[in-house]
């Protein structure tokens, strides 16, 4: 006798295979949790993951002169390499600002539903058009109106960039991950383009500028940023929390086809969101370029477009969170440079490994907050398909 395949079996007899390869336990996502709770298990997730980085790092630690480190010394590396000097605390500022700036251009199309991993493209688009306008029209006009120039052109390609992917969404409903994606590997050419087409003497390498640099407020150039950036965030709250257009971007991003039913235009507001996303990225290009006049390069967003990513997904894409989280995220990374000098590790890799676990165990509490887990329960319907089966199998016989 052949013995019965999937097709053959009955109704009862997929029930009772089908529960015997469920797993004991489920995943259910959760209606709600206290504030306190939150707080209490990101505390908790953030304390074990330092404890953590702190004993590898300890035990990683090359071993020279009999002398050797320990957890104390983790930590207080980790807080000098964020405020131990004035001007590591002023750099500690200035890159919480620009990652504050990049999540605030991404924190619209998320609402949105609209995954926009192209901030990186956007932010270098921005970053090449500002330097352009230096680097051709610098000594031929006032500063002031360089600097005038170098913020709407920064801005205008940050649009641009954004621009596209957005109308091909909102016309063909193409896939917005992989357009945006894509999009910063051919800005990436483009700012390796001019860089072999500006660029003769065969450095490789653009140099700084010399006009169209913003006045410095502190002795660091990183006050204005700062500014800039704080109170764009607090806009930006207030913009999606009490506009008509934030309240269309949260039902956009709840439901289209609600969206559409109560009138709302969503191509419209595809298109606008984007728009407001990509302007933000050029203003952080423009920042880049013209608070020092730095040299350009296809690095200059320092990945700050997908760091901000993170960012925004723990802030819960709340804005006013986002200093919490952008304060993390600077603090860590500052922090570990001065723990890979200290514990004297002649490489990355080290300060690498750690600030991802410390990113794993922070995301791996956020499932927590969202799922629970739940066990199965093994009696009563099991039992009584398995029984009924039995007195079917007997009835055949």
């Amino acid at each position: 006798m052949e013995p019965k395949t999937e097709k053959h079996l009955s109704t009862d007899e997929k029930a009772i295979s089908k529960k015997r390869l469920e797993l004991p336990f489920h995943i259910v996502k959760r209606s709600n949790i206290a504030l306190w709770k939150k707080i209490l298990i990101y505390a908790a997730a953030l304390v074990g993951a330092l404890l953590l980085s702190a004993i590898i790092c300890v035990a990683f630690s090359p071993k020279s002169g009999g002398s050797s480190k320990n957890i104390g010394d983790f930590f207080k590396f980790l807080f000098n390499g964020a405020f131990g000097t004035e001007r590591k605390t002023w750099l500690f500022l200035l890159e919480m600002a620009l990652l504050l700036g990049v999540s605030m251009a991404l924190i619209p199309a998320f609402k949105m539903k609209f995954w926009n991993l192209g901030g990186n493209g956007q932010i270098l688009m921005g970053c090449l058009c500002a330097y352009a306008c230096s680097y051709w029209l610098g000594g031929k006009m006032p500063d002031w109106l360089l600097l005038i120039f170098m913020f709407v052109t920064a801005v205008a390609a940050g649009i641009l960039w954004a621009l596209i992917p957005a109308i091909f969404k909102a016309v063909f409903n193409t896939n917005e991950t992989l357009f945006t994606l894509m999009m910063n590997y051919i800005a990436v050419g483009i700012v390796l383009y001019f860089r072999a087409a500006w660029i003769k003497n065969g450095s490789g390498q653009y140099p700084t500028l010399k006009a169209g640099i913003l006045p410095a407020l502190d002795q660091y150039k990183a006050l204005l940023t700062v500014i800039i950036f704080v109170v764009l965030t607090i806009l930006m709250f207030v913009y999606l929390r009490y506009s008509k257009h934030g309240y269309e971007i949260s039902v956009v991003g709840e439901s289209v086809n609600t969206a559409k039913y109560v009138g709302i235009n969503v191509k419209a507001v595809i298109i606008r969101t984007m728009i407001l996303s990509g302007a933000i990225a050029g203003l952080v290009g423009f920042f880049l370029i013209a608070r020092t006049g730095a040299g350009l390069s296809d690095n200059s967003p320092n990945n700050m477009g997908f760091t901000a990513i993170m960012t925004s997904w723990l802030a819960s894409f709340n804005p006013l969170l986002m200093f919490l989280t952008c304060f993390f995220i600077a603090f860590i990374n500052k922090g570990m440079i001065q723990v890979s000098t200290g514990f004297k590790f002649t490489n990355n890799s080290i300060a690498n490994i750690v600030v991802g676990l410390i990113y794993f165990f922070v995301i791996a509490c956020a499932f927590f907050i969202n799922y629970k887990i739940v066990p199965r329960d093994k009696s009563g319907n099991k039992q009584d398909l398995e029984k009924k089966f039995a007195n079917q199998i007997k009835g055949v016989k």
